[in-house]
């Protein structure tokens, strides 16, 4: 797998890949990430990159050339999908995150400003995803969820593969409460079950803890599990 990110700022998306799980799944060849900076592909003398709106209007306007003659410059794979970030996109969810994982590469587009012209997605067509219903100054944070997310379905980047299996939506609903040592602590203990070493009552009392939790928190989520498993 191999995350290509078109950024204004790379030190953003490079600094956080290089730490923890990401650093040692990166330096296995696990996954790479990779960054290109448009203005590296400017034409202007100064290194712009944006220019006020057509018709009016607060704020700044990616410009087409930087950003297209930037993505031209990437070598796509066969196995390759295009993402914009923005709000106006679908929302980032576990499905879309594991359909995302069966791809090789993944090129990201990181907006600013007040965002592309609107030929950038004309030309380069990509699928564009959101994580949720707010504004953020720029794509690299959306972009940063995204490649974490997907790299955690990569065999080899967390210790366990039950890890992620294990994880909140994997089956639908929120992840189980854990605890570690010690058993009792300010009074708050760890439930008995989990002490017994009865892995099928563990299994099942996770489970309803699963249902309770998901109930309780996201009722929406709670609803369409019973649907589907009428």
């Amino acid at each position: 797998m191999i995350f290509e990110v078109l950024t204004l700022f790379p030190e953003i998306i490079q600094n956080y890949c290089d730490v923890s799980i990401m650093k040692r799944a990166r330096e296995s060849g696990i996954f790479d990430v990779k960054t290109i900076n448009p203005r590296d592909f400017t034409l202007d003398k100064h290194k712009k990159v944006d220019d006020t709106p057509y018709g009016g209007g607060a704020g700044m306007v990616l410009a087409p050339q930087p950003y297209i003659d930037a993505y031209d410059s990437i070598t796509k794979a066969e196995n390759s999908i295009t993402v914009m970030l923005s709000p106006q996109g679908e929302p980032l969810n576990e499905n879309l995150v594991i359909e995302l994982a069966k791809y090789n590469q993944i090129i990201m587009l990181c907006g600013h400003y007040e965002g592309y012209d609107e030929r950038i997605r004309e030309i380069i067509q990509p699928r564009e995803i959101s994580i949720g219903d707010f504004v953020l100054t720029g794509g690299e944070l959306p972009a940063l969820c995204l490649i974490d997310a997907v790299s955690r379905k990569i065999e080899g980047t967390l210790g366990k593969i039950e890890s992620a299996e294990e994880d909140s939506f994997t089956n639908g609903l929120l992840e189980y409460p854990q605890y570690t040592k010690p058993r009792d602590f300010r009074g708050y203990k760890v439930p008995e079950i989990l002490l017994n070493g009865n892995h099928k009552e563990i299994n099942e009392f996770r489970f309803q803890q699963q249902l309770e939790r998901t109930k309780k928190r996201r009722p929406d989520l709670y609803q369409k599990y019973i649907d589907n498993n009428k």
